[in-house]
């Protein structure tokens, strides 16, 4: 378990994952008070991923060598791209949105 941890931990410090978990609290925050409508799949699929990693069970066990954290690797590798392409939608939102209310202010 400890090493499924630390493989899905290197994964994310890589893209630019880590700078962006203010951004994804906001995001979740956001999608909660149903401010925000995201991208189904690009919550999905890392959710679910995330679930993978950390659950004990595996398509390929942890205990075959490379094999065994490659499948982890992978999808943690997959699920990445879509959380960060969604957190750029959000922030595009969140943008247009401060946007607006200036330009509400300033009208007034």
């Amino acid at each position: 378990m400890a090493s499924k941890i630390n493989l899905a931990i290197e994964a994310f410090k890589h893209k630019g994952f880590v700078q962006k978990i203010p951004t994804i609290y906001r995001m979740i925050n956001s999608i909660r008070k149903k401010q925000y409508k995201p991208e189904i799949k690009n919550l999905l699929i890392p959710g679910a991923v995330l679930l993978y990693v950390l659950s004990p069970i595996d398509v390929i066990p942890d205990w075959i060598p490379v094999l065994g954290q490659m499948d982890d690797l992978a999808l943690v590798l997959l699920a990445i791209p879509l959380l960060i392409k969604e957190t750029e939608r959000f922030l595009e939102w969140e943008n247009e949105k401060l946007s607006n209310k200036f330009i509400e202010t300033k009208a007034l």
